[in-house]
């Protein structure tokens, strides 16, 4: 049994579309494709789009107590044998999302869909947003309060992820920074990587890679999508994966006995004034279901 949570958190703070993700993409019928029960949304957006001068993370106090209450939120979900449906929202969700699965499952593995490595820190991030910076975070480079959010630091270890979908280095010199920072133990594949190898063999290989360790999460930003494909997110990029390379990529881990719960981020309702690209997104989940 899926349980939707929904936790509509922009870490810009300033309320920008991503925050409006969850009510959109159950709009669009999102909960009845997982056959999920729907429990509203358990995390509270922010509102302080202020940078913390100490952290260099914008709204840092809320974002911890809004971690908190989806960490909290999870955790129970994953005890009363559910599984968790965590719907963004951008991928800051993520903070909160793996200290409840932590807390419940206790080590785990995470499955990193995304055109970003989310792997700057306060000090490198141009923008201040957590969500420049959570795989960091999880991994062990980030300030109390969100490093240690379940006690033990990392949340979770970077042998355990694998970054599926990132930009190349040569896009530009601010992604090669960015990739430059994120340690050699992870995993990852750019987009173009992936259409190369194929993206079902890809998902293969890294579900079987991750799975056999144990349970594992799968977490989905839908900017790993190209900008052709799904303009709707808050940082569209070229060089992306298609939708069919997406849901074949998908489809591995998603029908995995490992799996332990399914995020997903990024999605920008301010960018799809008639819905089609929410409708758009979750047939795709649909399809990578089957």
């Amino acid at each position: 049994m899926w349980t939707v949570l929904g936790a509509p958190i922009d870490s810009s703070g300033a309320g920008r579309g991503e925050e409006f993700a969850p009510q959109a993409l159950r709009r669009a019928g999102l909960p009845e494709v997982f056959g999920a029960v729907d429990a509203g949304d358990v995390a509270p957006p922010l509102r302080d789009a202020v940078r913390d001068p100490a952290t260099g993370i914008i709204g840092f106090s809320e974002l911890c107590a809004s971690a908190q209450a989806l960490r909290e939120a999870v955790a129970a979900t994953l005890a009363a044998g559910e599984r968790p449906l965590v719907v963004g929202g951008d991928c800051t969700l993520l903070l909160g999302t793996m200290a409840g699965v932590r807390d419940a499952v206790g080590r785990v593995g995470l499955w990193f869909v995304d055109g970003h490595a989310d792997y700057y820190d306060g000090t490198s991030s141009p923008s201040g947003e957590a969500a420049d910076m959570d795989l960091a975070i999880l991994t062990g480079d980030g300030p109390p309060g969100l490093v240690d959010l379940a006690g033990e630091v990392p949340l979770v270890e970077p042998a355990d992820v694998v970054i599926l979908g990132h930009r190349p280095a040569s896009l530009s010199s601010d992604t090669a920074e960015e990739l430059g920072r994120v340690p050699d133990a992870m995993g990852r594949m750019s987009a173009e990587e992936i259409v190369a190898a194929g993206p079902e063999q890809v998902g293969r290989r890294w579900e079987r890679a991750l799975a056999a360790r144990g349970p594992v999460w799968l977490h989905v930003d839908v900017d790993a999508l190209d900008e052709a494909a799904l303009p709707a997110v808050s940082y569209p990029q070229p060089r992306g994966l298609d939708w069919e390379a997406f849901v074949a990529l998908m489809r591995p881990m998603l029908a995995s006995p490992a799996l332990v719960g399914l995020s997903v981020a990024d999605f920008n309702p301010d960018l799809d004034g008639d819905g089609a690209h929410a409708r758009r997104l979750v047939d795709a989940l649909a399809r990578a279901l089957t």
